[in-house]
């Protein structure tokens, strides 16, 4: 164990290596941080994979793999299957999103080491082990179309895939209508890679948006962006099939990531700006990074955390924070 915790820092240090942060950009004076730049900005999500190198999902509807200085970062996978790059590439016209794509949530199986993909205008996806063309998975549940796929989940255990559609009604070019008209068509979903069945698990969700198993599976997160709260869905015990409020926040909450301790951090944004917070299991509050840039996805990586934007032209780095 201890030699391939060796092999893992080396790998993540070679990664980082010439890439000192900028301060005007990520501005956190007291930590330990760097910037990984990219060349399309908006890496929404970062994943990754069975040898423990991230992935990220960017504006132009591409998911590129990092590899390293000086190699940086190289494109992985696509989920148009009809993807001109002559109008997609580079871009970041919402109009273009239906044509581009905009992978949103990723997620690595880690028994097949596949990617799993929820793409806002594609459906839920799956990319294998060398990328290319991503798979459509599901593009509907129960007769109803997904309007704007976002965060997804995989039950290491059984194999099941959770993810969620931010609403029924508005795709995620127009998301500022979801908000403004109060929608409440969200849902969260659950995806068997055997049957190739979708249940729909709620159908009721303010702006569904980050999606989280436990660590035993015996509950699911999911982030209410506009409720500013996380609904925790009960999978097994006496209270299967219900729900309740695991956490309210006091401002909007994205993308939400479990560590291999069982708890979760949160990325959470007000008034332009952004934080990272650390839940325990049981929803209490433990830890806050404050002072961000608006904020995506947090992603603790052994002492490490990971930080993806729709606004940055980098993934963030916090070294040595837990």
């Amino acid at each position: 164990m201890k030699s391939a915790l060796v092999i893992i820092f080396f790998f993540f240090f070679f990664f980082l290596s010439a890439h000192q942060a900028q301060g005007a950009s990520f501005s956190l004076p007291n930590l330990n941080h760097h910037e990984i730049p990219i060349h399309v900005p908006q890496p929404e999500s970062i994943a990754f994979d069975c040898n423990g190198a991230p992935y990220v999902g960017v504006a132009d509807g591409r998911i590129f793999k990092w590899l390293g200085h000086p190699f940086g970062w190289r494109e992985f996978a696509v989920t148009s299957p009809n993807r001109p790059r002559g109008v997609c590439d580079l871009t970041t016209n919402k109009d273009n999103e239906p044509i581009c794509g905009r992978p949103l949530g990723l997620k690595f199986d880690l028994t097949t080491c596949e990617l799993y993909i929820a793409d806002a205008y594609f459906g839920l996806l799956k990319a294998g082990p060398n990328g290319g063309v991503a798979q459509i998975l599901a593009t509907s549940a129960e007769g109803v179309p997904f309007r704007f796929l976002n965060g997804v989940d995989i039950d290491r255990q059984s194999g099941m895939v959770y993810f969620t559609d931010t609403s029924a009604i508005y795709q995620r070019r127009n998301w500022e209508l979801s908000v403004s008209t109060g929608d409440k068509t969200g849902r969260l979903m659950r995806y068997d890679p055997w049957t190739k069945n979708v249940t729909v698990l709620r159908d009721d969700l303010s702006f569904a948006n980050g999606v989280a198993l436990s660590k035993d599976g015996d509950f699911v997160l999911v982030t209410q962006t506009t409720a500013k709260n996380i609904l925790r869905y009960w999978l097994r015990g006496p209270r299967a099939n219900t729900v309740d409020i695991f956490f309210q926040l006091q401002g909007a909450p994205d993308n939400i990531i479990r560590n291999i301790n069982g708890e979760f951090w949160v990325a959470e944004n007000s008034a332009g700006k952004g934080k990272a917070v650390k839940l325990d299991a049981q929803g209490n509050f433990l830890d806050v990074v404050d002072g961000l840039n608006p904020v995506s996805h947090v992603e603790q990586r052994y002492r490490n955390l990971w930080i993806g934007s729709v606004v940055n032209n980098f993934v963030g780095v916090i070294l040595n924070f837990v």
